[in-house]
């Protein structure tokens, strides 16, 4: 049809085929309106893209910390809403999470500030610190100043989240000049609805220890070990953190699938308690809940 004549179409009305591309995807209807100009117009009509923002987008903005009538009134057009919810986050709750959409798909994406969570002793001076860093997106993060006894906790209810759409899970962190403690061996994580079995996973917060793990507990820090390292093993059960695009780090920590509007929570939570060594110098800014790309 693209390579061909599209005259069967002009006899259409602009709303019935903006109707039509409204039941494609963002990326389809993108590619059609670039492609043939008898779409053009259509693709950009508010149908379409009122049609590809979540159903309760308004419900949404209305949680933000600005005001949600005057927020929307900053866009001439659905199709400019949605792509700035793409390019940017807004933050919701109080503060206390962000909300943005997947590009392709406009699915919601969350990120759980660090305030949101569970925390062991966080709010112990002793063992954690709340700081504000012009890189994050909250107001706070949580700094760890030293505990043996790692646990942190999240949740969040699926009706909030996308239907029919493969979550994961991730920790968004960074590690600061002080960090140590977590080359000991994996912390594990569990993702999971309340009340069924999760999935549990291996988690490597410190990709320089990770060779050392099944050496004796005093052979674990050989001279060397605070210097970065290019050559560290890879476990395929185990997960390791990557860079992101704003500088922060992530690890994966579960994956789950939400069908329908399920009334339950997700559960996350990351531990390393075995050890029994001193940990600190872990940021964490918080845990982001995305579609699963692919």
């Amino acid at each position: 049809m693209l390579s061909g004549s599209c005259s069967g179409f002009q006899a259409l009305s602009e709303g019935c085929i903006a109707n039509a591309l409204s039941l494609t995807s963002p990326k389809e209807a993108c590619r059609l309106s670039s492609v043939a100009s008898i779409f053009r117009s259509a693709a950009d009509s508010d149908v379409v893209w009122e049609r590809f923002l979540p159903t309760d987008y308004r419900d949404i903005i209305s949680r933000s910390i600005d005001c949600a009538d005057s927020f929307i009134s900053k866009f001439h057009s659905k199709k400019e809403l949605y792509f700035y919810l793409c390019g940017n986050h807004i933050l919701i709750d109080g503060g206390t999470k962000s909300v943005s959409l997947d590009k392709e798909t406009g699915k919601k994406c969350f990120m759980l500030a660090a305030r949101d969570l569970f925390i062991v002793w966080g709010d112990t001076p002793e063992y954690w610190e709340w700081i504000s860093l012009p890189v994050s997106r909250f107001r706070e993060v949580a700094e760890l100043k030293r505990v043996c006894w790692f646990e942190v906790r999240g949740k969040i209810n699926a009706s909030m989240l996308s239907s029919g759409t493969k979550y994961s899970a991730y920790l968004v962190f960074e590690r600061n000049s002080r960090f140590q403690g977590f080359g000991y061996g994996p912390a594990e994580s569990l993702v999971g609805f309340s009340g069924h079995d999760g999935q549990k996973r291996n988690v490597c917060l410190d990709p320089r220890g990770a060779r050392f793990w099944n050496l004796p507990f005093n052979h674990r820090n050989p001279p060397g070990y605070g210097r970065w390292h290019d050559n560290v093993p890879v476990d395929p059960n185990t997960e390791y953190p990557k860079s992101r695009a704003d500088g922060w780090m992530e690890v994966e920590l579960g994956v789950f699938f939400v069908e329908g509007k399920e009334d339950s929570d997700v559960e996350i939570s990351l531990m390393e308690v075995k050890g029994g060594n001193w940990k600190k110098g872990l940021m964490i800014q918080g845990i982001e809940i995305r579609p699963k790309s692919g």
